[in-house]
């Protein structure tokens, strides 16, 4: 796999997807991880109290 392989490859893709493609397709990717960030930030935000003792209680006892 020399360098003149990896020009012959960029070539073949840039021909067959086209520049705009894959300036779209990259965008498209980044905005996936983006939002993939976004959703794990969420996850980790604190919960309110009141939310983590009513999880913390089973469902078959009732509430005090």
């Amino acid at each position: 796999m020399s360098v003149s392989h990896w020009i012959v490859v960029a070539i073949v893709v840039v021909l067959l997807f086209g520049r705009g493609k894959i300036s779209d397709m990259m965008g498209d990717v980044a905005k996936g991880i983006k939002s993939f960030k976004q959703g794990l930030k969420e996850d980790e935000a604190p919960q309110p109290v009141e939310a983590r003792a009513s999880l913390a209680q089973p469902a078959d006892q009732p509430k005090a």
